[in-house]
């Protein structure tokens, strides 16, 4: 295809994959219902459930004020070279392809990050803050930016500039190394996470000694899975809103509950929750879900070694030669159906995971505080209990509250 054909190509899929998430937005709002639906009675009072749809209410209209943003802003860039006008104005000042194209991404990385900062600013302090979520203040919110940036540069640099040598030395054939460059560094990061990066954040400390780390020892000898690394992380410095997780592998796995988790919930609730999570890595969710990446990571690299030495990709973005850079961006762009796609199937198979790790939770400790566990969390958290079930298949990769709880009332 000629330069103009792609140009048009790209922005027909830009306008397209906008136009469908503005569909399901618009999908699920109307799906919206004004009473608590009889099944979930119970669970909200009265004017927390009104509270929920404001807040919801609000997010989508926020959500469709920063999407009509980014699409006006994107679409601006493409049609009058944007990309390739950046690309123009490096020339001169960088001669090596890898720096220059490090130089590239890095401003496109900060000029982008500065441009929302805004719309996060007030999803942060005006959003959040309303409906009593927030407890991060302004120089948190600059801290974190600023460690964001720090990290980009030196671990973006390094995996970015080992990526762009691959490409620019190994020629098409790129794509097998790589792919093994980032499938060891997703291994590093999902084994290390919690123990150099996450501590930058925020504070993690051990369990301490008393009757929830008793009994979820007593849980976790009981289903033969030992728990040296439990820890607490202070959620709470951010927002009221709670969570557990698990991470690594091996003698490097980690639980980690939220102080918010401990504070709002029974013991018993959060077992419950932690069961959930035992649940993942006896099913061996965790595994899979690192293999099933690596396969997604290949399928893409392959796609882009198809294209990414392609001068004709470079002249739609405004570029005036070759530029591995722009083909990137380009090749991003083209991709977004694919990665829709993909993103369908592996939320799909997410949903069934939750189930499953659910049910595990439900059979070898107890249903009943799971359930109380799911409704206080959604609750708290202000979560929409109807979902539109199209929305729900293209976002989400948990199942809706009311799906969960029927599933486990069949157990």
């Amino acid at each position: 295809m000629q330069a103009d054909q792609l140009l048009y190509l790209i922005v027909g899929i830009v306008v397209l994959d906008f136009s469908l998430d503005q569909i399901l937005d618009f999908l699920n709002r109307k799906h919206s219902s004004a009473a608590i639906p009889e099944k979930l009675q119970g669970i909200y009072e009265p004017d927390e459930y009104a509270k929920s749809q404001a807040y919801q209410k609000k997010l989508g209209s926020f959500g469709l004020l920063s999407s009509a943003f980014s699409i006006i802003t994107t679409l601006l860039i493409l049609v009058f070279g944007g990309f390739g006008f950046l690309d123009a104005q490096l020339g001169p000042y960088v001669s090596d392809p890898i720096l220059k194209s490090l130089a590239f991404f890095g401003i496109l990385f900060i000029l982008s990050d500065i441009i929302n900062i805004p719309f996060s600013y007030y999803a942060t302090f005006v959003i959040e803050e309303k409906f009593g979520f927030n407890k991060m203040t302004v120089k948190l919110f600059v801290m974190d930016k600023l460690k964001g940036y720090l990290i980009a540069i030196l671990l973006g640099g390094v995996l970015g500039y080992a990526l762009l040598w691959i490409v620019n030395e190994l020629g098409a054939n790129f794509w097998i190394y790589a792919l093994a460059l980032v499938s060891a560094f997703m291994l590093v990061m999902n084994l290390f996470y919690t123990s150099l990066f996450l501590p930058l954040f925020n504070k993690l400390v051990p369990l301490e000694d008393g009757e929830l780390k008793s009994k979820i020892n007593e849980y976790a000898e009981g289903v033969s899975f030992p728990l040296d690394n439990i820890f607490v992380i202070d959620g709470s410095k951010r927002s009221t809103k709670a969570n557990a997780f698990f991470s690594g592998l091996g003698k490097k796995k980690k639980i980690v509950l939220y102080d918010t988790l401990i504070e709002n919930h029974t013991t018993e609730e959060v077992v419950a929750v932690l069961a959930h999570e035992v649940g993942h890595f006896k099913k061996k969710h965790i595994v899979l879900g690192l293999v099933l990446s690596v396969v997604q990571m290949a399928i893409t690299f392959y796609v882009l070694s198809l294209l990414i030495f392609n001068e004709e990709l470079s002249m739609a973005l405004g570029g005036g030669e070759l530029a591995i850079h722009l083909n990137f961006i380009a090749f991003g762009l083209l991709y977004t159906p694919i990665s829709r796609l993909t993103g369908f199937l592996m939320n799909m198979l997410s949903r069934k995971n939750e189930y499953e790790a659910d049910a595990y939770a439900a059979t070898t400790y107890s249903a009943k505080p799971l359930v109380s566990a799911l409704k206080r969390l959604s609750v708290k958290s202000l979560s929409n209990l109807t979902p539109h079930p199209w929305y729900v298949r293209a976002h989400y990769s948990h199942p809706t509250l009311l799906q969960r709880l029927e599933a486990m009332e069949k157990l």
